[in-house]
């Protein structure tokens, strides 16, 4: 279905939340790759109101059966690594091979107001113009340092619109690398020149998370450092694990300003998923992003009942004045919350 302007299939869209017509008619939308639609789907899924719930999970359920053809890529970097300025270019070239592309831009939320900066839309002019993109900037909600946790939701709703290659940013601080590890295929790091003090304070952990080392802004006068910065990586990566088995952790450099080694980033990516799929891993790790979401939900479905509970949230403000005032001690105020929550 899409919109032509009628009366009949307006009144369709517009049926009232939680009706079965009105998420039927987003389906379809989302189906034939309605961006607007897009948009409003991941909106619904994002929604943190108890009454919109039901209505994401019939979205999700309907759209589940045509989700899972994309490579999911996450990108994650040092700060001025120009992560932004890389996925515009990226996406662009993609975009040019006739891929179509989603980008989910996780942006650091407000502390006053809870809001999403909104910022990637801007950095992305090019981008955004580009008829095969979509992007889509999340509100982080503070989780894991900047993971928004629908973002599973939102991939999925990407790939039944037909996206093919999923582009996942971090906001690149605390555990954010981690948790986006575990939802995508291929995982990126972006670098600057100057290896030698950068990897001082880099941590071990971060870089062996990657499967592809990337040096970026590799031009002008900056290219002969980037290629020795990208040298060094390569020596240093046979001393790290693997972040996924049977790949070995490729070193790259690039320019996203004039887009010198952007092909080759994708030909690795390409290879990558050759690779992975052949040997097996790309389906265990699926597997594995899918039993992280389910435990995700869990959690977040438990975190929410509780503090709806009624008598949690009678209780709960004496019990934090008990504790901030040394009368009780926070356990033994988690358990007569729970307690609480129990007898329900």
């Amino acid at each position: 279905m899409e919109f032509d302007g009628s009366m009949e299939k307006k009144k369709r869209f517009k049926k009232k939340p939680g009706s079965v017509l009105q998420v039927d008619a987003l389906t379809d939308e989302i189906l034939q790759g309605n961006r607007s639609a897009l948009a409003k789907g991941i909106t619904l899924v994002e929604s943190n109101a108890a009454h919109h719930f039901r209505e994401a999970q019939s979205l999700l359920q309907k759209l589940l059966p045509s989700s899972g053809k994309s490579i999911r890529i996450g990108i994650t970097g040092v700060p001025g690594a120009g992560k932004s300025t890389f996925i515009e270019a990226f996406g662009v070239f993609l975009c040019g091979l006739g891929h179509k592309v989603a980008v989910l831009a996780i942006d650091p939320s407000s502390t006053v107001s809870g809001g999403s900066i909104l910022g990637d839309k801007t950095r992305m002019e090019r981008l955004s113009r580009q008829p095969n993109a979509f992007i889509r900037p999340s509100p982080s909600g503070g989780k894991l340092g900047g993971v928004h946790r629908k973002t599973r939701e939102s991939m999925l709703l990407c790939e039944a619109a037909g996206f093919d290659v999923i582009l996942i940013e971090t906001v690149g601080v605390g555990q954010s690398e981690v948790a986006v590890r575990e939802m995508v295929d291929f995982f990126m790091l972006l670098v600057l020149t100057g290896a030698g003090d950068e990897l001082q304070g880099m941590k071990k952990g971060i870089m062996e998370l990657a499967d592809a080392i990337v040096v970026n802004k590799a031009d002008g006068a900056n290219e002969p450092v980037a290629e020795k910065t990208r040298l060094e990586y390569k020596r240093i990566i046979h001393f790290l694990q693997r972040s996924t088995p049977g790949w070995d952790t490729k070193a790259l450099s690039c320019s996203a300003l004039t887009g010198k080694g952007i092909p080759e980033i994708w030909t690795v990516v390409r290879n990558f998923r050759d690779a992975v799929e052949e040997s097996g891993v790309f389906g265990e790790r699926r597997k594995e992003q899918i039993r992280d979401w389910l435990h995700t939900v869990i959690s977040d479905h438990l975190h929410f009942s509780f503090y709806q509970n009624v008598g949690v949230k009678s209780l709960l403000p004496k019990l934090e004045k008990d504790v901030l005032n040394g009368e009780k001690t926070a356990a033994g105020a988690a358990d007569e919350l729970f307690e609480v929550f129990y007898k329900r």
